[in-house]
């Protein structure tokens, strides 16, 4: 199994940028990476994901063209760069490891999730 730990979160103003990382360690190998968060009293949801191989990229509505996901598979690091930060970015976001993310947007059983880091957003 994967073990993931992220890292960068902070509080920023609106319209900042933030840079989290996350160190992936174990077999990686063929995994598809992705970052989730979670609001204060919503559920989980998807942010971004890269594929292994052909580092494809996928993102929620709510972030595309503000937030951009990376990978360096020689370092096993994941990295996700947000930008144009808005309140409502606000929440806790958590690295994650899954093979057929990239198709379910979802983590299965036999997926990872990193410990969780938080981003806040000042007004």
């Amino acid at each position: 199994q994967v073990q993931l730990v992220e890292s960068g979160g902070g509080l920023v103003q609106a319209g900042g940028s933030l840079r989290l990382s996350c160190a992936a360690s174990g077999r990686t190998f063929g995994y598809t990476m992705g970052w989730f968060r979670q609001a204060p009293g919503k559920e989980r949801e998807f942010v971004a994901a890269i594929t292994w191989s052909s580092g494809y990229t996928n993102y929620a509505d709510s972030v595309k063209g503000r937030f951009t996901i990376s990978r360096e598979d020689a370092k096993n690091m994941v990295y996700l760069q947000m930008n144009s930060l808005k309140p409502e970015d606000t929440a806790v976001y958590y690295c994650a490891a899954d093979l057929s993310l990239a198709s379910t947007l979802k983590v299965s059983e036999s997926g990872s999730w990193g410990q969780g880091t938080q981003v806040t957003i000042s007004s």
